[in-house]
């Protein structure tokens, strides 16, 4: 009971990679069990500074319950700087608990993990509203780390796609993850220009640091296409509310300023907001063919944990965790 062991990034990354289709059934039959409330999620705290807006560093407590039962915390911090460091933009670390008697068991770096959950995420959105895993065009706006998870994981889900098309205001970014992806096997090009990137895109990835929209224009996407919202916060309100709109949890995700809760602040309801993924995946909504579909994650604690875990198993019966022995200073109230 008084294990206590330590999983580094190489190791996470390195696990992650051998098993994204299990991550992506793991992150699915999470949206389930959330569903159907077997999970206590409370929102997540922005730790702010005075002295870099754009900075900040999120807490998310979470309870997993159903054949899962593991409790935990994610600390994840956003420095948009860093890429001028060229540096990732998340760092983080996670907690898992165990539900029995609250003792934390296992510290895992994090930022693969909540990349992981979110590429995943995005991979089984973007299935539940295309209606398979086929396209003709995919754009990608975004060249970082985020982006490139992503698209591995829809190489791993065997998506059949003919061309991605990269945007980024980096055009250095842009032409690494342009190259990445043909490493993947698929077709790939450039493009500096924003709306010849989303043009005739059947699918459009978000995968910024925008703080606020700016992507307003009326019209930018059509009626059929697929957006997934992943950075929650480039899309303005006049076009979030003529699209169908699916997120992973409406509370949580009506919250923060992301382009949903600004259009809600816009127009004073939530009228324009489905529903949910894991509707989409019980069969209770169908994705729309007469307005653009967006799908806005805001990322639960309960997908870390989930993934977590799974990766934690995986690095112990590996041998790969690290155990720390005498974590617990105490494991006896009297001796």
């Amino acid at each position: 009971m008084f294990d206590f062991h330590v999983v580094s990034g190489s190791t996470i990354r390195s696990l992650v990679a051998e098993s994204r289709s299990d991550i992506v059934t793991t992150v699915r039959d999470t949206y389930l069990t959330h569903h159907d409330k077997q999970s206590v999620n409370p929102n997540s705290y922005f730790l702010r500074f005075p002295e870099k807006p754009d900075s900040r560093i999120i807490a998310l407590p979470a309870y997993l319950g159903g054949e899962y039962g593991v409790a935990g915390i994610k600390w994840i911090a956003s420095f948009p700087g860093n890429i001028e460091r060229n540096i990732p933009r998340a760092s983080a670390t996670l907690l898992l608990n165990d539900y029995e008697t609250g003792y934390p068991f296992a510290c895992l770096e994090a930022s693969q993990i909540s990349a992981a959950r979110t590429a995943a995420s995005a991979v089984v959105g973007a299935e539940q509203l295309v209606g398979g895993r086929t396209a003709q065009r995919v754009a990608v706006i975004g060249a970082g780390v985020i982006a490139r998870n992503i698209l591995e994981f829809f190489q791993a889900q065997e998506w059949s796609v003919d061309r991605f098309v990269v945007h980024d205001r980096s055009p250095e970014y842009g032409e690494r993850l342009k190259q990445h992806i043909i490493g993947l096997g698929y077709d790939a090009d450039r493009e500096d220009s924003f709306e010849r990137a989303v043009k005739d895109a059947d699918i459009v990835v978000f995968a910024t640091t925008a703080g606020e929209p700016w992507v307003t224009e009326p019209g930018t996407f059509t009626a059929g296409q697929t957006v997934l919202n992943i950075s929650l916060r480039d899309i303005g309100p006049h076009i979030v509310a003529g699209a169908q709109n699916i997120l992973d949890d409406v509370d949580h995700c009506m919250t923060a300023n992301t382009s949903p809760h600004l259009a809600e602040q816009e127009f004073g309801h939530r009228e324009f907001i489905d529903g949910t993924v894991a509707q989409m995946i019980r069969g209770e909504i169908e994705p729309a063919a007469d307005k653009p579909r967006i799908f806005s994650p805001f990322g639960l604690g309960v997908l870390d944990l989930a993934v977590g875990l799974q990766v934690y198993r995986r690095a112990v019966e590996g041998g790969q965790a690290v155990s720390v022995p005498g974590f617990f200073g105490e494991t006896e109230r009297w001796s």
